[in-house]
């Protein structure tokens, strides 16, 4: 169906949601189960192709392997530690723990795109598959212009993550655009995510799964899915709250964070005011959508913090909202830096900030900071630092705004002291990681940041933002020594860069840094993944079994 005949056709269903909820629970029940038994119907056909396209591609890569190895025990080691992240046992049903094989759907519409999210998404992917070899994984996608081998390869290459092909499939959406920023110039938030619901509703309409799980953030499909399929456990990992009551706050200027973020202190005036009350109506909507989720997982401590004031007072799941930190290639990093007193002699006074140029990313605060350090203090340090920016350029508007930095750091007088490094390689980010001496973070509320952890796996001091994921969770004491320093202002920055500077021990912090990195890799990620995904595989294995004795 075409994608405008498509979304003439659902738009005016999902309108009458709302109106349905107001008209008493029994009827939105009754009408959720309705369109969930429509939809279940419709994808019966589409569900029995890829039950018998899994059990084709099975059968073919066994024979690779038996062809390639000799034998039929030359099945790739990889696959035959099921058990590898393994944490507990969850007794899923009547089915050994490693036999369930249901249809894991991957909400993750641009899952091509490369960055830490996707990371998440394939190592989950990869988790489930060590952990439930038999279940099959669907990825709901509008990456149209490439096929599934294109797609592995490009994770394979990227991430150095191998996933197992038979049982990972892709459905592709034709509804993506209506989540686009640019689609919604006014009332961008509640348009993204009404432009969800119709993205999810496009999913359901290929294919129903037995678990539903969101990585992207679209709280709205998982309130969609439980409108229409009551039965279905779904999980969410939040990489950040589309809303927090630090956005709420920072639109008060004379609140603490009134002067923190893209939109401080446009609260106030009738625009103003305005704003805020729609924020606030948002929010509210948004939390009663998020709290549908049977398993919540976040990334970071301050994601936990915010989605716990916002989802939990409405959840009726018993089972906490968990951290879960994203994988880092910390072992990558760990092989191909060097922290040693032989590397500590190749380091240079580099002060090292990895970002897109992006306005959250606050260049111009790390700038000025910079200067300052360079003009105050009399240290040797400050002779010999460097500001090195490397970062990737999306658009028009990222090479403005790296054109507008560059004339800052004219006036700045930094000129010869500042360095540009557009859409760097990442051979040419690890020379960079291998002679820097210390990395940095200007985001306010940062709500992970894998670039400080990267930071860390190669030994490097930090000097991050004090607040979000880098002060909660990653630039945090070690046997009680520091990894890092925190900072606010220009001057808070600038006494930050002459202290990583400056430091006698330097070796011992770049070791504990290191040691810190350890807590956020791969291996770590998986087994967090697993403990959480456990009681959702029960929780279907446990349904599945009830209906069965009822028949």
């Amino acid at each position: 169906m075409p994608s405008a005949i498509f979304s003439l056709a659902v738009v005016p269903v999902l309108c009458l949601i709302p109106i349905l909820a107001l008209a008493g629970p029994l009827l939105f029940r009754a009408v959720g189960a309705l369109l969930g038994l429509y939809l279940r119907k419709k994808t019966d056909g589409r569900l029995s192709h890829i039950l018998e396209l899994t059990e084709q591609e099975e059968k073919k890569w066994r024979e690779g392997w038996r062809s390639s190895s000799g034998s039929s025990s030359g099945r790739d080691e990889e696959w035959e530690k099921v058990d590898t992240y393994t944490v507990g046992s969850s007794g899923n049903g009547d089915k050994g723990e490693a036999e369930w094989d249901g249809i894991v759907g991957f909400f993750h519409p641009f899952c091509n795109a490369g960055g830490g999210g996707e990371r998440v998404l394939w190592a989950a992917i990869r988790a489930t598959q060590q952990r439930w070899p038999k279940a099959k994984c669907i990825v709901y996608t509008g990456d149209h212009d490439v096929n599934k081998d294109a797609i592995l390869s490009r994770v394979k290459n990227r991430f150095n993550i191998h996933l197992h092909p038979p049982t990972v499939n892709f459905l592709y959406l034709t509804t993506r655009h209506w989540v686009l920023a640019s689609t919604w110039p006014r009332f961008t938030l509640a348009g993204q995510s009404f432009g969800s619901l119709i993205m999810a509703w496009d999913a359901f309409s290929l294919l129903v799964p037995d678990i539903f799980v969101d990585t992207m953030g679209y709280a709205f499909a998982l309130g969609l899915s439980k409108f229409l399929f009551p039965e279905i456990p779904t999980a969410a990992y939040v990489h950040y709250p589309t809303i927090s009551t630090d956005m709420l706050e920072s639109l008060d200027p004379t609140s603490t964070v009134g002067s923190q973020g893209v939109n401080a202190g446009q609260g106030t005036g009738t625009r103003g005011k305005a704003k805020k009350l729609y924020w606030k109506l948002f929010a509210k909507v948004y939390s009663h959508v998020g709290a549908s989720a049977d398993v919540v997982m976040t990334n970071s401590t301050w994601t936990m913090g915010h989605i716990q004031k916002l989802w939990g007072p409405l959840r009726k799941a018993s089972r906490p909202i968990a951290v879960v930190y994203p994988p880092v290639a910390v072992s990558e990093l760990e092989q191909e830096v060097e922290v040693s007193p032989e590397s500590e002699k190749k380091r240079e006074k580099v002060l090292l900030y990895i970002a897109q140029f992006r306005p959250e990313k606050n260049h111009q605060l790390i700038l000025q900071a910079f200067a300052e350090f360079v003009k105050t203090s009399k240290s040797p340090a400050a002779k010999e630092a460097k500001l090195v920016l490397v970062g990737s350029v999306r658009d028009d508007h990222d090479s403005k705004r790296v054109y507008k930095l560059r004339l800052l750091v004219n006036e700045l007088h930094i000129k010869d002291k500042v360095e540009f490094h557009l859409d760097a390689s990442w051979p040419e980010i690890l020379e960079w990681l291998r002679r820097a001496s210390v990395g940095v973070n200007g985001m306010w509320n940062e709500h992970f940041g894998i670039g400080v952890v990267e930071y860390q796996a190669a030994g490097l001091v930090s000097v991050v933002h004090d607040s979000g994921g880098p002060k909660m969770d990653i630039v945090v004491d070690v046997d009680g020594g520091f990894t890092g320093f925190h900072a606010t202002t220009s001057s808070e920055f600038a006494e930050g860069f002459e202290k990583a500077l400056s430091l006698e021990n330097t070796l011992e912090v770049r070791l504990r840094a290191r040691e810190s990195a350890k807590r956020f890799t791969e291996e770590e990620f998986a087994r967090r993944w697993v403990r959480e995904m456990e009681p959702v595989v029960g929780l279907k294995e446990l349904k599945v079994t009830t209906e069965k004795r009822r028949v």
